[in-house]
């Protein structure tokens, strides 16, 4: 499974990357209005510096919400750096076309804000890099965000559909062991989260033992 981490800022960024098993990054508008980005010339930069952290894809996400808006804005974000930018749009009826346009053209996509079946296999249908899901959302108001994963992966298996599950709005490390259990393709994390993966009480307990092991034959 790939691990994206779902952040605008740099510093986080960074340290994931350090870990060397980062394979890309996801942000969104409420992600860079928590860094205090403004302006699209900002924006742009932004975006910019996280592509030149990292090796693997960047999915920005167009503002608008009407089709001439989203192809105006996607044309302008893959500019920033076609080798990694995956342009970001919303699964409704004009962010489905828009996801049509873009993958006729070979432009990646992530089509977000999933919270059906019926969603995903549109994003499918009209040729999304990724479709991403959001687990805690779905978990906020009672119902199972990973068992929609799941229905997911199926879907795509059964069809034989290229689009990748990308499980986002992921809360926890537990997410995160769900998800792979589940078959998605990629997990969108805060770093909090990836970093909870490498913590086992046995690993800190196992450590201590062999440091005192060590110390005792200096």
């Amino acid at each position: 499974m790939k691990f994206f981490i779902d952040t605008a800022n740099l510093e986080q960024i960074h340290k994931a990357q350090a870990l060397g098993i980062l394979d890309g990054v996801t942000t969104n508008p409420s992600l860079i209005a928590k860094e205090g980005v403004k302006g699209k010339n900002e924006i742009f930069k932004h975006y910019k510096a996280i592509c030149d952290i990292v090796s693997g894809p960047v999915s920005a996400e167009v503002f608008a919400t009407d089709y001439d808006g989203m192809i105006r804005e996607g044309e302008e974000l893959y500019q920033i750096d076609p080798a990694k930018i995956t342009i970001k749009l919303p699964c409704t009826e004009d962010g489905i076309r828009a996801v049509k346009y873009f993958s006729d053209k070979g432009y990646r996509t992530n089509c977000t804000l999933i919270f059906t079946v019926g969603q995903a296999l549109l994003a499918a249908k009209a040729g999304a890099t990724y479709c991403s899901p959001f687990i805690g959302r779905l978990d906020d108001i009672g119902e199972d965000g990973i068992q929609l994963i799941a229905q997911i992966v199926e879907t795509y298996s059964y069809y034989g559909f290229g689009t990748q599950v990308l499980a986002a709005s992921i809360r926890h490390t537990n997410h995160i062991l769900r998800c792979i259990e589940v078959g998605a393709d990629v997990a969108t994390c805060p770093l909090k989260a990836i970093l909870g993966l490498v913590e086992h009480p046995l690993t800190t307990k196992g450590l201590e033992i062999f440091c005192k092991a060590a110390d005792s034959m200096k």
